[in-house]
């Protein structure tokens, strides 16, 4: 439930409804606006019906909330997108658009150092890179671990870029606090719940990207988890699904973008390189992205990546960076955003 509180409502008749929410268990949140302040009541609608808030003092009128997720809708934000800032960078919004990129996995310091300095002067916002990573065969290349934290580390230092990294297991939580900037949740523990809460509790914001087959209402409810440990930087991720489709390593829905828009006040960002698979489909992907309305580009850049040991294929030449760039962010420009 939502309820909506009087113009001018007085800080005193919104707590008053605050703390009458808090005695029935529902979880609550309290979104000050512009003109009115949204309390959004989150647990037992029958039990909070029964309140008769209705009656309380500066409370214009008590709305249900109809979607199955209750913290990412935009029925809970009046609608308005959820704009934030990360070291400096505007994230959401919609007048700002976001380049993450940086190798998919960290290999070793002269490589993430060149990189990092590449998609810097190209234009990145952020500064993506694996410490840990799931791979399907336990016998690939997984990572360095602690020594790729403080490689991103030293790469922040010598570039300003905020870092990107994945939290792939609750044991690792406190290093990524100590060394990221923003914390990334692969597909494959998108409903691992118990990790997201984790995510959630860390401070950081958090990068969800969406499962391999699931659907954009599942996406949202996984955001749930994390918005309602009361962190409310989430940055939503197409990746891409898995679909019949076999030509590309995964189906790019850049419906999802749209879609979103209108049901979430989340920004949403899109990995091209992980859908595609293959590096010359990544930057008319990215266009795509850019021009249904992404709020930005989450890209795999490696300065060698014929020799790269995770996801090479699908790289993008560090030299080749800048212009990529430059191409992407004209698309987004249709839509009156600028790079961030």
């Amino acid at each position: 439930m939502m309820i909506v509180m009087q113009p001018g409502a007085a800080e005193t008749e919104v707590e008053a409804v605050r703390e009458r929410l808090a005695q029935t268990g529902v979880h609550v949140v309290v979104m000050p606006g512009e003109l009115t302040t949204a309390i959004g009541a989150i647990g037992d609608p029958e039990g909070v019906g029964e309140l008769g808030l209705e009656g309380m003092a500066g409370v214009d009128r008590v709305v249900p909330i109809s979607r199955p997720y209750k913290l990412a809708s935009s029925e809970l934000s009046h609608h308005e997108p959820s704009r934030f800032d990360i070291a400096g960078r505007t994230v959401g919004g919609g007048e700002t658009f976001c380049l993450i990129a940086g190798p998919c996995t960290v290999e070793s310091r002269e490589g993430t150092l060149a990189v990092a300095e590449a998609v810097r002067e190209g234009g990145a916002s952020m500064l993506r890179g694996g410490a840990y990573k799931p791979r399907t065969s336990p016998f690939a290349f997984k990572g360095l671990g602690a020594q790729a934290l403080e490689l991103l580390a030293e790469a922040r230092e010598a570039t300003g870029l905020p870092v990107v990294t994945e939290l792939l297991d609750s044991g690792h939580a406190e290093a990524i606090e100590a060394h990221a900037d923003v914390v990334q949740i692969g597909a494959r523990n998108m409903q691992n719940y118990a990790l997201l809460e984790v995510a959630g509790r860390l401070g950081r914001p958090v990068l969800l990207k969406r499962g391999l087959s699931s659907t954009l209402d599942e996406l949202l409810m996984a955001a749930d988890y994390i918005l309602k440990e009361g962190n409310e930087k989430v940055i939503l991720c197409e990746r891409g699904i898995r679909t019949f489709e076999t030509a590309t390593r995964f189906t790019l829905d850049l419906g999802a973008v749209p879609w979103l828009k209108l049901h979430t006040h989340l920004p949403v960002v899109v990995d091209p390189s992980h859908a595609a698979g293959d590096r010359r489909l990544v930057e008319p992907l990215s266009r795509g992205a850019a021009a249904v309305g992404a709020d930005g580009i989450i890209v795999e850049v490696h300065q060698d990546p014929e020799h790269a040991l995770c996801d090479g294929p699908q790289a993008l030449y560090a030299s080749g960076f800048a212009d990529y760039a430059g191409t992407v962010a004209a698309h987004a420009g249709l839509l009156g955003k600028r790079l961030a």
